[in-house]
């Protein structure tokens, strides 16, 4: 995956803006610790500006995107993070899990390095409530393969609080299924570009053709006209907390 990233990373930070409500929420699941730990970091996106943060990230690309103001990186691993136990109060994770190469292993250390509290920002597999799905049918095999299930992960941190995370509508963060709301930002291949799903799967123009007809037909609109009046929507990511102490 740092591979991956070294490649499709170009203008990643450009593509993949910290949305502030998402911010929000990730901030409030930390809760009152003083240092962070941010483990597959990449450009920087919700690291938490008032608290004392390290980042992790294996891609030279992503480390070189971060802003200057943006906190001190580290390049690693996740499954070989270069710190003692119980380094940090809180280690952080943001859509970042179904890259590494042992999720297990990575999990495991950052509970080795964490001392209060562990927050993930995932997706769930099972979730299919997703009109994507119909077009690129592809992706829900995808998810299934790099996407842990949610129980994988209170079998490595022990109990975890699970909670949805409502994706609004405009939303500044283009990761995959940011733009529920606004289909045509598909059929832009800049915004794909920051999606790594659109570069595994195969049978990407197929579903980009059927999309762009349907649209242009009103037919996407018939079908699925009715989040057009939603301002945000569960996509099926998740805030998962694990409190150490």
């Amino acid at each position: 995956m740092n591979a991956l990233y070294d490649s499709i990373g170009i203008d990643y930070s450009n593509l993949r803006k910290a949305d502030p409500r998402i911010a929000a929420h990730i901030r409030n699941a930390i809760g009152d610790v003083a240092s962070v730990l941010n483990v597959g970091a990449g450009t920087g996106s919700y690291e938490p500006g008032d608290l004392e943060v390290t980042a992790l990230e294996p891609s030279a690309q992503m480390i070189s995107q971060r802003p200057a103001d943006a906190a001190q990186a580290v390049q690693g691993s996740a499954e070989n993070i270069p710190f003692a136990d119980d380094s940090f109060d809180a280690a952080l994770a943001i859509l970042t899990v179904h890259h590494w190469a042992d999720a297990a292993k990575g999990l495991a250390e950052m509970r080795r390095v964490a001392r209060k509290k562990i927050v993930i920002l995932a997706f769930d597999p099972g979730f299919r409530e997703n009109w994507l799905l119909d077009y690129w049918p592809q992706l829900a095999a995808l998810d299934d393969a790099q996407m842990p299930p949610m129980d994988f992960y209170s079998g490595i941190l022990g109990p975890v609080q699970i909670s949805p995370l409502p994706v609004p509508h405009d939303c500044s963060d283009g990761f995959l299924y940011a733009y529920w709301r606004r289909p045509q930002a598909y059929l832009d291949p800049r915004l794909r570009k920051g999606s790594s799903s659109f570069w595994k799967i195969d049978g990407v123009d197929d579903g980009l053709a059927r999309l762009e007809r349907d649209l242009a037909s009103g037919e996407w609109q018939k079908r699925y006209g009715d989040l057009l009046g939603q301002e945000q929507r569960d996509m099926g990511y998740r805030l998962l907390v694990a409190d150490l102490a």
